[in-house]
């Protein structure tokens, strides 16, 4: 004789009106209509040629047959919630595979894992570095940090910081024998570029500068190298203010003039849908938005 489980929707809307003694409850939890409760209770008495609810003076009943169902169902429903809790606590140890460019990596994440690890010392963060950050999340990887405006399809999305591009130089060369002064002082400066010059184009006509050629000047493949560039003073970079911070605030760059550009673009943390309450998972989101927040709010 084979064994035909009762269909599981059913059984979850039977549970949960059995325990609030109301499909409206029941709807309400569910989050679905009073009227889909209703047919999968009756779609579940069909299937068992049992009546499993009474109505009496407005109130809802369990038929004797229903009350003897709905103590072993609670009871392995109970059970199911205690093994995915089991589960998801088991999750919350071992490694994490991150996946983000070198120069957020870099830049950004590397100098603050220390404090993940103070935080959480049970999960192992590993590295991976990727030129191409979208669609970085393979099966290898649990996190993944893309760059973009959050537009990517079958995937959470966290926004990490709001993001501006401003001038960046070293801090010598404000008194140089060429100091910047002004915007138009740049014209006797090396323009560093990241990837392509079309930021500082959009710069120099956001902040009314004419005179400066930014057709010139050597373009890197990363941003962390334009920062360095700039760090040992070989020009000036137009760079993102979340990377540039800890330059920064070391006093290896300074920022000489106050026009900026908010970038259209941000660093996004990228999880799978199936995976947001992975404890470890769930361990690394918290702390990299509480990072995120915190700093936003010191700046």
């Amino acid at each position: 004789m084979s064994r035909r489980l009762p269909p599981l929707n059913a059984l979850k809307a039977f549970e949960a009106a059995a325990r609030h003694l109301s499909f409206t409850k029941a709807a309400e939890e569910l989050y679905v209509t009073q009227a889909a409760v209703s047919h999968q209770i009756k779609t579940l008495e069909d299937h068992l040629g049992l009546k499993l609810f009474l109505r009496k003076n407005r109130s809802l009943l369990l038929t004797e047959e229903g009350q003897a169902y709905f103590l072993d169902i609670k009871e392995i429903f109970s059970q199911l919630i205690d093994a995915t809790d089991k589960l998801l606590a088991r999750g919350a140890k071992g490694s994490l595979t991150v996946s983000l460019t070198p120069s957020f990596a870099i830049q950004w994440l590397v100098p603050r894992l220390s404090r993940f690890h103070e935080a959480h010392p049970e999960i192992d963060v590993r590295i991976k570095a990727q030129d191409h950050d979208e669609n970085s999340l393979t099966d290898d990887v649990d996190v993944a940090i893309y760059y973009g405006r959050g537009n990517w399809s079958g995937v959470q999305t966290h926004k990490l910081h709001t993001e501006y591009l401003v001038p960046l130089c070293s801090p010598m060369l404000l008194t140089g024998p060429r100091p910047l002064n002004t915007p138009n002082d740049l014209a006797n400066h090396t323009l560093l570029h990241d990837t392509t010059r079309r930021p500082w184009k959009l710069w120099m006509k956001t902040a009314g500068v004419r005179n400066v050629q930014v057709n010139t000047g050597p373009i890197f493949s990363h941003s962390s190298m334009v920062l360095q560039a700039a760090v040992h003073g070989q020009g000036v970079a137009l760079g993102n203010s979340v990377l540039a911070r800890p330059e920064l605030d070391a006093g290896r760059l300074v920022i000489p003039f106050s026009h900026h550009l908010e970038s259209k673009n941000a660093y996004y943390l990228v999880l799978r849908e199936s995976q947001t309450e992975l404890g470890k998972i769930v361990a690394f989101k918290d702390w990299m938005l509480s990072m995120v927040e915190l700093e936003q709010e010191i700046a």
